[in-house]
């Protein structure tokens, strides 16, 4: 589902320091979700392993897809802001 936007009426000149600042977010939000997806792939292989660990490891499985989704929208954000993008 697309969700309409407003889009800037003028071109968007962004420095080379915002390019590099956005790139640096992107960088660090991917390591992050990778870091995210590893925990959750690592605890699956571990419940294979051990099924008593589920337990212990539930709760924090239980976080990850609410983190992913945090830290794609602080980019999110990031990212609009920089290109003067409005939610409708």
């Amino acid at each position: 589902m697309l969700y309409p936007m407003g889009l800037p009426e003028q071109a968007v000149a962004l420095s080379p320091e915002s390019i590099e600042s956005l790139h640096r977010k992107l960088c660090d939000m991917r390591h992050s979700v990778n870091n995210h997806l590893t925990l959750l792939s690592t605890a699956m292989e571990l419940f294979r392993r051990k099924p008593d660990a589920i337990a212990r490891m539930l709760d924090s499985m239980e976080q990850q897809p609410e983190q992913i989704r945090d830290e794609i929208a602080r980019f999110s954000e990031d990212l609009e802001a920089a290109l003067k993008i409005t939610r409708c």
